[in-house]
């Protein structure tokens, strides 16, 4: 029996590979590196994506040329002013370092690009020398086909590179869904979570990541802090009243001088910091991975005891308590059911 099992999720994997291979993500092994001293890479981060979208707003502005003189605003339409399809378009194509905002592989993209860029930094692992060695190819076989993403510490986490990819590309995924579909939140957590069934997780690695859900989620309130056009439903009424957006159509007074006319531009309000948003429950050891069935889960756990025999998911209780308070409502779409009922004593 389980090995018809095993014969028919080959076969669809076999059928599915090709249109499934631009949207993988990278699994990450947090039981190996779990006692890898990492400098904090917070600093790093925060560079790097401020930078990217100072970038992508400066190109969803218009450019006259400004050899020409400043006369060239006089043929820009009031429609060009803070174009929001523009800013959100330029925004992810700077972050993606991408020519597209949409095709292509946005996320696995942005784990690799990160790779490189915080080398010293982060930790490597060859998926022959991790928890994840025994999975065979039927039982996942993209995990097989590719490296796993390097671990980082983030603010005294130990999180995989794959979640900033999850961050940006599926979190602005959910925000497509609330924002331009107009569907609730929990519609686009639902979603997510059918991705982890299927495509990212079950159905390709063999693995369910309840912490890219969390990195989703919280992806999804990046995006709709970018212009804030509906409050965070993580924060409270009086935090919702004071929050800033991070970026603001603001009249450019000195090129309205210039030529007559009121002249806009998007501008950066707030910096990105990564802190807002960054918790426990991006840690796999706490917010801990759910198997495709009970053989893959075996094979996991045997390689775990054989790491570190002391080790138990959740890694830190405290953790998962501080997640639930934060997430509140929401918790039971992104952390673990050993994350949700972890105690403190």
């Amino acid at each position: 029996m389980a090995n018809q099992v095993g014969k028919s999720r080959f076969a669809a994997a076999v059928a599915m590979v090709f249109t499934i291979w631009g949207a993988m993500a990278a699994e990450v092994d947090s039981v190996t590196t779990r006692k890898v001293e990492l400098e904090n890479s917070i600093g790093a981060i925060n560079q790097i994506f401020n930078q990217r979208i100072g970038e992508g707003i400066e190109r969803a502005n218009p450019q006259p040329d400004r050899d020409a003189g400043y006369d060239d605003f006089e043929d820009v339409d009031e429609d060009a002013y803070c174009d929001e399809d523009l800013l959100y378009t330029e925004l992810r194509k700077a972050i993606y370092q991408s020519l597209t905002a949409s095709w292509g592989l946005k996320g696995y993209d942005l784990d690799l690009q990160l790779r490189g860029l915080l080398a010293a930094q982060s930790y490597s692992l060859l998926l022959n020398d991790s928890i994840y060695r025994d999975i065979d190819y039927i039982e996942g076989f993209s995990l097989n086909l590719k490296e796993l993403s390097d671990v980082v510490n983030i603010e005294g986490h130990l999180v995989g590179l794959d979640k900033l990819g999850h961050f940006f590309a599926e979190g602005w995924r959910y925000f497509e869904l609330t924002h331009f579909d107009e569907e609730p939140i929990e519609q686009a957590l639902a979603w997510g979570k059918e991705q982890e069934v299927g495509k990212f997780g079950y159905s390709t690695t063999g693995v369910f990541s309840y912490a890219d859900l969390a990195a989703n989620f919280n992806g999804w309130r990046f995006w709709n802090r970018v212009l804030l056009e509906q409050g965070d439903p993580l924060k409270g009424v009086i935090a919702n009243f004071f929050a800033r957006p991070y970026v603001a159509c603001r009249i450019q007074i000195m090129d309205s001088i210039r030529n007559r006319k009121i002249v806009r531009a998007w501008e950066q309000v707030a910096r990105f910091d990564l802190s807002d948003y960054i918790d426990g429950a991006w840690d796999e050891g706490n917010n801990c991975n759910s198997y495709a069935d009970p053989f893959i889960e075996a094979k996991v756990k045997a390689r775990i005891a054989a790491v570190d025999p002391e080790f138990f998911c959740p890694h830190s209780a405290g953790h998962c308590i501080d997640a639930r308070n934060k997430y509140g409502a929401y918790a039971r779409y992104v952390l673990h059911p050993s994350c949700l009922t972890a105690s403190g004593s």
